[in-house]
């Protein structure tokens, strides 16, 4: 009893003599996370056993052993990362707002962007909006994905630009939840006005709108949250790819196009903004580099079947392309990413999230994405894993823009951070730390993730939001919003489901 007692009062001397330095003597931070495996995707690619990172505000401070780290800084909160992998938080370049409250309404009926455009356009309130801001940004902080870009809408470029409340609520939910976002807004196709319905209360009344307002709207958006929660919040303008082929385009409704397209990409360039479009294929890069769209700050998403031209194109403009491995697109025609990375055009991957059947789990696609280049070359070595983890860390930074701010763990970056258990049956043993994150890992396995300093999610708790009340919410308005378009059938199961091959 007298040496336990005694030992307290030798421990201040013990630590002394160990030469770790007291706190008075060490570098204030605000967050440590110690003992992990650290990938860091930094210029050599470290990963660092016993790791750690010590963050400050928003900034990381420093990176390397627990040992280093704890003898340099002390903290006022730490995690301890022991048994997890601690990497960049994923990055998302392509989704879709308003997705998250239509899940596979009627995709085996042919009927899903029917009831897209009819809930988008007619059927969603601010609330609508707000719900579904509030449940896929907490299911991308569950699934370690700390940085994405979705579009106002979606179905075929239904965007909700007709009044700048729909934005306010989404934007405002998303700051609530904490991610880093790029919310892309502007006009929807040709020909104009669209009709679009306003509801307050069980009332209805349709709005037409041009073209010209929904730029106002969206430079209102601009205006008000570029820039906004510390910088976490941007927007882009995104504008509707067009198919010459496909909608036999000239005349006035070539002009029109064309009047439209530079008017927005005179838009985003005002505000310096990212351009992104939903969509291309054959032939419409081409259109877009003689409309004048494409550069460094332009980002195209889906990408298929381009010439040999158009991948010329790309690298000589320095356009950045998403690829998004889950995307009906990728299946109806081939993405590729093997010619374009050969050819040095920048590349980054994206889920094009939520629906009608996929999930923001970047695990998934990263894995998706191998599977789908290796099964066209019938190669296993096509797109190794190491390429795949830089399309949602170090390029994907790049394509957006931000390279200097996220994608790695470096002194200096934003505080972006995940942890990862791979203490879990489908992960262990723990070793290959890049592989197991490859090919094993998967959203649910995310156990904690910092964005801008700031814990989000902690041992699987989401900290920023209430998840019940996000769920019970979204809940509510999905089925408030198919109910205000009679769409209830859209979500009972189709004739010819069960038994066969195909559908009919």
């Amino acid at each position: 009893m007298r040496l336990r007692a005694f030992v307290p009062a030798l421990l201040p001397l013990a630590l002394a003599c160990s030469g770790t330095p007291a706190a008075g003597d060490r570098d204030a931070v605000d967050l440590l996370i110690t003992n992990g495996t650290v990938i860091t995707m930094d210029a050599t690619r470290r990963v660092i056993d016993s790791g750690a990172v010590a963050i400050r505000a928003d900034r990381i401070v420093a990176v390397g052993t627990t040992a280093e780290i704890t003898a340099k800084y002390a903290a006022t909160e730490t995690i301890d990362a022991t048994r997890k992998i601690v990497m960049p938080g994923l990055i998302d370049g392509h989704g879709h707002a308003g997705h998250g409250l239509v899940k596979t309404l009627g995709m085996d009926t042919e009927q899903w962007y029917g009831a897209t455009e009819q809930v988008y356009a007619r059927g969603s309130t601010v609330d609508f909006w707000r719900a579904e801001a509030l449940l896929t940004g907490a299911e991308r902080v569950r699934f370690g994905v700390t940085t994405a870009l979705s579009f106002f809408g979606g179905g075929d470029m239904i965007i909700r630009t007709d009044d700048p409340r729909y934005g306010e609520a989404y934007l405002k939910a998303t700051e609530e939840v904490g991610l880093r976002f790029i919310l892309a807004v502007g006009p929807r196709r040709p020909p104009f006005p669209k009709t679009y319905t306003d509801w307050s209360g069980d009332t209805a009344r349709e709005v037409l709108v041009p073209f010209e307002k929904q730029l106002e709207v969206s430079e209102t958006l601009i205006t008000r949250w570029n820039g906004a929660a510390g910088g976490r919040i941007h927007l882009a303008m995104m504008f509707p790819t067009h198919d010459p082929k496909e909608r036999q385009l000239t005349g006035a409704a070539l002009d029109e196009i064309k009047t439209q397209a530079q008017a927005t990409r005179a838009l985003s360039r005002k505000h310096k903004l990212l351009f992104t479009q939903d969509g291309h294929t054959t032939g419409t890069v081409k259109f877009a580099h003689s409309l004048g769209l494409l550069g460094p700050d332009a980002l195209l998403s889906h990408a298929t079947e381009f010439t040999d031209e158009e991948i010329r194109i790309l690298k000589e403009t320095d356009t950045r392309i998403v690829h998004n491995p889950s995307a009906n697109a990728a299946t109806r025609r081939r993405f590729q990413l093997v010619e374009l990375l050969d050819a040095g055009v920048t590349v980054m991957l994206g889920s094009d999230g939520v629906a009608p059947d996929r999930s923001y789990d970047m695990f998934r696609h990263m894995f998706l994405a191998m599977r789908y280049h290796r099964f066209h070359w019938r190669d296993t070595k096509v797109l190794p894993a190491g390429k795949v983890l830089e399309m949602v860390t170090v390029d994907a930074a790049k394509a957006l823009g931000m390279e200097k701010e996220i994608g790695s763990l470096e002194a200096g970056k934003k505080a972006d951070v995940i942890l990862v258990d791979w203490w879990r049956p489908h992960m262990v043993p723990m070793n290959m730390p890049l592989y197991r994150v490859a090919y094993f890992a998967n959203g649910n396995d995310v156990s904690t993730v910092v964005v801008d300093g700031r814990v989000l999610m902690r041992d699987r708790v989401l900290l920023s939001v209430n998840e019940n009340e996000v769920l019970t919410l979204a809940q509510r308005e999905a089925e408030a919003a198919i109910s205000r378009m009679g769409l209830e059938t859209l979500a009972e199961t189709p004739e010819g489901f069960w038994g066969r091959s195909r559908f009919p």
